[in-house]
């Protein structure tokens, strides 16, 4: 089992580097002028100025409160998506976007920078983090009926993320298995 704990922990890990490298906007609520910050270079940002920066440093440019977001709140999104799957039947999936679970570890990563700084009251993070978790929940419980059935990933391909895809994958071949083993191979 450790295993596959270390293949999920690779595939998450390796995504949340490619998220943190990806490029989102921040409008700068302070100008800025000649900082490197390992290999870029902030030559000239002005106050107002919507600009394009890695992913880790606008997150950084907003801890520091030197620029805002220009990405939507993240809380509401987890919300609608736990509200949506509680009113799917069993076995439907609703749709979520690629990048969900990289914002959600973000999101609620920051949160917790935060509430130790003490700029956010704790009950927003755990109010966050257990719509969180009943999100995950209902989703594996999905994920697991789905993956003991006969239901082919190419019909969830656009339903689920890169990271329940994995997971999917995983446990379509455990149930496979296990009902080999019980039934016999070809019976």
């Amino acid at each position: 089992m450790s295993q596959t704990s270390g293949s999920t922990a690779e595939i998450i890990s390796k995504r949340e580097r490619d998220y943190l490298l990806a490029m989102t906007k921040v409008k700068m609520r302070s100008s800025l002028e000649n900082i490197e910050l390992g290999d870029y270079t902030i030559a000239t940002f002005q106050e107002g100025q919507v600009v394009e920066v890695p992913r880790w440093i606008g997150e950084e440019l907003v801890l520091l409160r030197l620029a805002e977001p220009q990405e939507g709140p993240f809380d509401a999104e987890v919300y609608r998506a736990l509200s949506k799957e509680k009113m799917m039947g069993p076995l439907q999936l609703a749709q979520l976007p690629g990048e969900f679970y990289m914002r959600m570890r973000r999101r609620l990563s920051i949160l917790e920078e935060e509430v130790a700084a003490g700029r956010t009251k704790r009950e927003e993070l755990d109010r966050l983090r257990t719509g969180c978790y009943d999100l995950v929940g209902i989703r594996l419980s999905k994920l697991l009926s789905l993956s003991s059935s006969s239901t082919p990933s190419a019909a969830l391909s656009d339903k689920i993320t890169p990271e329940e895809a994995a997971f999917f994958a995983l446990s379509q071949s455990m149930s496979k298995q296990w009902k080999d083993a019980l039934l016999g191979a070809g019976r």
